[in-house]
């Protein structure tokens, strides 16, 4: 699997922040987001990172939870903003990772062409586009999006039918 953008990441036992982290989605269960300093190194789940990043973003040890030294290089004003900007990323990408395992199963997959066929066919029979969008494992504006895209409707008559 390629690399994700790069984010910033700490490594704690060298004591630095670095910039090449690779992210990786894990398709099994139990779904989980989870980061490597480096290709084939150790996973760590991203909650995990997000609390070990906010507690040097505030200044914490990360396993004693004491106040960091002064001289600490995390208690550096620039390391304590790009810290910040880390935990900011990490909540967006834990976000993210929350709303796609909200959506349906063939969300954002590729149409086929018996797919299309019959989404046309449960349109003509009348069935609303939650349960086309229920059956198809799809969302809502998908469905409608598509028939849009297949001139079956148009984007006014859509808002008669989803009422």
């Amino acid at each position: 699997m390629a690399p994700a953008p790069k984010l910033l990441a700490v490594n704690p036992v060298l004591g630095i922040v670095t910039t090449g982290v690779f992210i990786r989605h894990i398709q099994q269960p139990p779904l989980a987001l989870t980061i490597s300093l480096y290709p084939g190194g150790e996973l760590m789940e991203i909650d995990e990172a997000l609390e070990i990043v906010r507690k040097l973003a505030n200044g914490l040890h990360i396993e004693s939870g004491t106040t960091l030294d002064t001289n600490s290089p995390f208690q550096h004003p620039q390391a304590v903003r790009a810290l910040n900007r880390a935990v900011a990323a990490l909540e967006f990408q834990q976000e993210r990772e929350r709303a796609r395992h909200s959506l349906p199963a063939n969300a954002g997959k590729p149409w086929s062409t018996p797919e299309d066929i019959q989404i046309c066919d449960e349109l003509r029979r009348g069935i609303n586009f939650q349960e086309i969008a229920r059956g198809h494992g799809r969302t809502v504006g998908s469905i409608v999006a598509r028939l849009i895209r297949l001139g079956k409707i148009s984007a006014t008559a859509q808002t008669r039918r989803s009422a």
